[in-house]
């Protein structure tokens, strides 16, 4: 289980130098919006050797929300450090408390909420299509539906993969 530390205390023991930021969101979250001078460390590159403490200091781990943080736990706290927190509500919860964040608008939104967008874009149009022109047009619906579940059970979304080499991802990417 993590210690929970909440903003305003994790930005004092940033500024105090007693405390290192740790951002396991991907890279694209990171790259759109994140905390100044938190150290990215994606959770999909855990256990790589990249992740280094920085002598005696508190490590605080975040994400958007808290929810992977906590699910990361027994991973976060089998990388050795020896304090370890969990910023409690994550970049949200550092927003709502009024603290800066770099927010580059020109990045785009993550992978996964195109991924959302594009998925029930699909599905919308394959059901307004098949009330409107043909009901054939319902298996544009079932096909991404299958996507979706498929994806699910073996962790290959296809999706992903081809929104991730579209042009404005690799712009995104190269600049990170």
């Amino acid at each position: 289980m993590l210690k929970t530390i909440d903003a305003t205390t994790a930005k004092t023991w940033v500024e105090e130098d007693k405390a290192v930021l740790i951002d396991i969101r991907e890279a694209d979250e990171h790259a759109r919006e994140h905390i100044l001078g938190a150290r990215l460390a994606p959770l999909s590159r855990f256990g790589t050797g990249e992740l280094a403490q920085e002598g005696e200091k508190i490590a605080v781990f975040h994400c958007d929300s808290g929810n992977r943080t906590r699910q990361a736990a027994p991973q976060i706290l089998s990388l050795g450090f020896e304090k370890v927190y969990h910023l409690e509500g994550g970049l949200q919860a550092w927003k709502r408390a009024g603290l800066p964040v770099e927010l580059n608008r020109k990045a785009p939104i993550s992978l996964m909420r195109q991924v959302q967008i594009a998925t029930g874009s699909l599905v919308l149009l394959g059901v307004l299509l098949g009330l409107w022109a043909s009901p054939w047009f319902l298996g544009l619906s079932a096909f991404v539906g299958a996507g979706l579940a498929f994806a699910g059970l073996t962790g290959f979304c296809g999706m992903a993969r081809l929104l991730a080499v579209m042009p404005w991802n690799q712009r995104a990417a190269a600049a990170v």
